[in-house]
């Protein structure tokens, strides 16, 4: 298996050579040259498996130059009862027949992306080891990838982690997680502006290709193909877990901000997995799902971002979005090229009447939006109806996935977040805080440490060459 750039200019690299890598140095996304065929008959083979044997019969179709036993023993170090609360990782939790949530935020932050970045930091190290080198890890968070990554990689050899995220944009819980943190080798960066703004400062530095060799500048957002790669295992658990027989479909509905959870998806589906719709949540922030009813994809500027209750949504330029429409192009790279040009100036690119709007259909895309009002009212309905409590993320992806829900085709909502990390939101909805998991009990009262910056990339690397002397 080899890797290309969405915008083609990269020479085809293997799994191990774009691990650490993040963006390609033509700005563009690293992807597979194909998808792995799963038929039928594989599907039947794959029914049945641990979670671990599944990621294992998943992620080497992807990395086939780990030597299989290293990858299996990576995989069983990841995914171990002690770090995800239970044996079954991703359990799914059936609401009625034909209605679903897959639980995946039973890892140590308490949030969906535990999954992928516990595998990413095991990773990491095992290919730091055979070279020696050191890594920088440049991240940005809207408020669940930031706790997920600094959990995976702290105290882990030499690795060192400075992840932005907006000054005063996520809840207290998530603030509490990342901050409170004294590992050495863990930098916070609260950034005066929103999300976007940390997400092109990251951007910024990963297109410096000269300073990202020198200072060894790795990343750990879901434009790192590894985090796709581990997320696609939990949609192939998901289907067989509401299913009898591989001839059955499904649809998921994924609460979405940077296209990068519902892109897993679709490369499950790629694959051959039989989904029939991935239907897209959006909060107030509809970028995507304004993209998917009139064919316009237009990136919100700064200040056109909402600040909302679902806050790790509150993203107006999805990253991985380029991935689909690579796909969407038929791989066309210069095509890519051509609409990315648009964005990354500032611009829009629409669709809308072309072949390739006409396309869009064949890969399962379906969307709605979702607001504070109809969130909180998922959230008591959800309760009051089952008896469970959901996140407001999660209750986005409930409230849109069931008006796309169909008869005879189970839907199944991926669980973003434990309500516990948006406390506020869940007294509004019930009347009262949510319960805390052990250890999680006075969390926001410890001491934190982080650096407030404006959001200038320059000033980012400076203080990265800062805390990294030594490293050349």
């Amino acid at each position: 298996m080899h890797y290309i750039s969405t915008r083609g200019g990269m020479p085809p690299k293997k799994f191990s050579k774009i691990l650490l890598a993040g963006l390609a140095p033509d700005g563009g996304l690293a992807m597979p040259e194909t998808y792995p065929a799963i038929s039928p008959g594989g599907l039947d083979k794959l029914r049945g498996l641990s979670y671990q044997e599944l990621a294992f019969e998943i992620i080497s179709r992807f990395a086939d130059d780990i030597p299989a036993a290293d990858l299996r023993s990576i995989i069983a170090d990841t995914y171990t009862a002690g770090l995800f609360q239970s044996k079954e990782i991703a359990p799914l939790k059936t609401l009625e027949p034909g209605l679903h949530i897959l639980g995946l935020s039973n890892g140590p932050t308490l949030a969906f992306k535990d999954i992928a970045m516990q595998l990413l930091g095991n990773l990491f190290e095992y290919a730091l080891a055979k070279t020696g080198d050191d890594l920088n890890i440049l991240g940005a968070t809207s408020g669940d990838t930031g706790p997920s990554a600094e959990y995976a990689m702290r105290g882990k050899r030499g690795i060192r982690v400075f992840m932005l995220s907006p000054q005063g944009k996520m809840s207290h819980f998530q603030t509490a997680q990342m901050f409170s943190l004294q590992d050495p080798n863990i930098f916070n960066i609260a950034i005066r502006g929103v999300f976007d703004d940390c997400q092109d400062i990251v951007k910024a530095v990963s297109n410096d290709y000269a300073f990202k060799q020198k200072y060894h500048i790795g990343t750990v957002n879901s434009i790192n193909w590894a985090r796709i790669l581990a997320q696609t295992v939990y949609y192939f658990k998901g289907y067989f877990a509401a299913t009898r027989s591989n001839t059955e479909q499904v649809s998921f509905a994924v609460p979405s901000g940077n296209f990068g959870n519902i892109c897993a998806g679709h490369v499950a589906r790629m694959m051959g997995l039989p989904i029939k719709k991935l239907i897209l949540a959006t909060n107030e922030n509809e970028v995507l799902d304004e993209f998917f009813q009139t064919g316009c994809y237009r990136p919100r500027a700064t200040a056109e971002t909402v600040h909302t209750s679902s806050p790790s949504m509150d993203i107006s330029k999805a990253s991985n979005f380029e991935r689909f429409i690579f796909d969407l192009t038929g791989r066309d790279t210069a095509k890519v090229k051509e609409l990315w040009r648009l964005v990354d100036k500032g611009g829009a690119f629409d669709i809308a009447g072309t072949p390739l709007w006409e396309k869009v259909k064949d890969f399962g895309f379906v969307s709605g939006t979702s607001n504070h009002a109809a969130r909180i009212a998922t959230i008591r309905n959800i309760r009051d109806r089952y008896g469970v409590l959901v996140d407001p993320h999660t209750a986005d992806g409930l409230k849109v996935g069931l008006e796309h829900r169909e008869d005879g085709v189970p839907l199944i909502c991926l669980e973003t977040a434990l309500p516990v990390k948006f406390s506020e939101s869940i007294v509004e909805a019930i009347g009262h805080e949510p319960g805390r998991p052990a250890g999680y009990e006075n969390l926001e009262s410890l001491p934190q440490r982080y650096v407030v910056m404006n959001a200038d990339a320059d000033a980012v690397k400076a203080f990265m060459v800062e805390q990294t002397s030594g490293i050349s």
